[in-house]
């Protein structure tokens, strides 16, 4: 039922995530003048409809995307130069030119939105991925101020008894044969605050833990709080074979998919996590940070889906940083939803779903800036081109030249279309048959 209720969730908030991204280009198109004849939200067969105004607003069945449909998207023939169509892509370019007129009523020509100035243009096509990022930053700050995020203190929750193998079962138990881990053998407890290792005050886990792999072998002070009382210890960390971590804190896996390990000190100790809540401050930085680590992926885009095509079609394992579509992220919300464990409430959950959403957010903001059509990068390529072209001309004491010839751009809009729906297929196809679990 859990899982249900994650899936569901996400399901809203996507679905809420595409609804105001069209009310982002549809609202300042409106204000200019424009007029906009549809607004839906799916594709596909029409579930519910409702004109208002000018305006048909409605659902459709298949909820992975919407459109809002701006009158005079393409400039008429005439206003172009009356271009030949001498080829089937010069005929497509003419189709449209001619579909986009004739949507304009008699007398509307001046609502049309080629009429738009160029900042005009920008502001409407930027309006859909902007939401985006505003629903992320929305989202990003009720999950840091609100909920808080869960942090790893110097307090210890665990203490092993003994060193197990680094791919030993996470259920298994110590052996005759395992050796005592140093923790327990210094008498070190549950609930003990480390103060300092080595006579180095640490205030972070992290700190602790770097100590304690670059101490192995060698006996060192700790000195630890225990019930309002500092006790002091001598523990000596075993040189034991455990994971790389890479910056994001995930275990690093060599080419046969198997974790990386590296000799270190292990001292058989876990922390406590508690939940702390973030300033403001901290709420626009993540989001810029998560903003320019989405970018470094859609820069890589073309090599991350041959790597899945590679590992969905052949023997690979497929990574944790693999990139994932509606069914991986509906599966993300549905374990997110029903993780188990000590400490583990709804609200760790909610806020758990919340953060993964506002990252979906972000990427539909940074993808949707790609510069091709029917991408809104696309449109804004192309209304910097055109307001370009003017400057250049009105530099140069040249006439004001007339709205760039989008219509030209349908052929490649249909081939990203179809190259975007392949992907999409693809990645439904790897998120069923071999997905990436969390």
């Amino acid at each position: 039922m859990a899982y249900l209720v994650g899936v569901l969730i996400a399901l809203v908030v996507l679905l809420a995530s595409i609804a105001l991204h069209e009310v982002g280009h549809m609202v300042p198109a409106k204000r200019f003048g424009v007029r906009v004849s549809h607004y839906f939200v799916g594709f596909g067969p029409t579930l519910w409809s409702r004109t208002t105004g000018e305006t048909e607003y409605g659902a459709k069945a298949i909820p992975l995307g919407g459109y809002v449909r701006l009158v005079g998207m393409y400039p008429p023939a005439e206003a172009v130069g009356n271009p030949p169509a001498r080829t089937w892509l010069g005929r497509l370019a003419q189709d449209a030119r001619e579909a986009s007129g004739a949507e304009i009523h008699e007398g509307e020509d001046g609502r049309a939105f080629y009429r738009l100035s160029t900042p005009k243009k920008l502001v409407v096509m930027f309006g859909g991925p902007v939401m985006n990022l505003v629903i992320a930053l929305v989202l990003t700050a009720i999950v840091l101020l609100g909920f808080g995020i869960p942090t790893t203190t110097t307090t210890l929750d665990s203490v092993s008894q003994c060193v197990l193998p680094v791919d030993a079962d996470p259920d298994a138990t110590c052996g005759a044969d395992d050796p005592a881990a140093p923790g327990a053998a210094a008498g070190l407890l549950p609930g003990d605050t480390i103060v300092s290792y080595g006579g180095t005050q640490v205030e972070t886990w992290d700190e602790l833990t770097d100590l304690i792999r670059a101490s192995g072998g060698e006996a060192t002070p700790v000195v630890v709080e225990r019930d309002g009382v500092q006790v002091e210890a001598t523990v000596t960390p075993v040189v034991a074979q455990r994971p790389v971590y890479d910056d994001d804190g995930l275990p690093v896996t060599d080419e046969n998919g198997d974790i990386v390990t590296e000799p270190v000190g292990f001292l058989g100790v876990t922390s406590q996590t508690q939940r702390e809540h973030a300033s403001l401050v901290e709420v626009p930085e993540q989001v810029a940070d998560r903003t320019w680590q989405t970018m470094t992926v859609v820069a890589t885009l073309p090599a991350r889906v041959v790597d899945l095509a590679q590992t969905t079609f052949g023997d690979g394992e497929r990574g944790q940083d693999s990139i994932v579509g509606v069914v991986g992220i509906g599966r993300f919300a549905g374990e997110i939803a029903s993780m188990d464990g000590e400490g583990v409430d709804w609200g760790l959950k909610l806020a758990g779903l919340l953060d993964m959403l506002a990252t979906l957010n972000i990427a539909l903001f940074v993808f949707n800036l790609i510069p091709l059509p029917p991408l809104d990068g696309g449109h804004i390529a192309a209304a910097l081109w055109e307001g370009g072209r003017r400057q250049v001309a009105r530099l140069r004491g040249r006439p004001r030249p007339g709205p760039f010839d989008t219509a030209k751009l349908v052929p490649l809009a249909y081939g990203v279309f179809v190259l975007l729906g392949a992907v999409g297929l693809l990645l439904i196809y790897a998120d069923i048959v071999n997905p990436v679990t969390i």
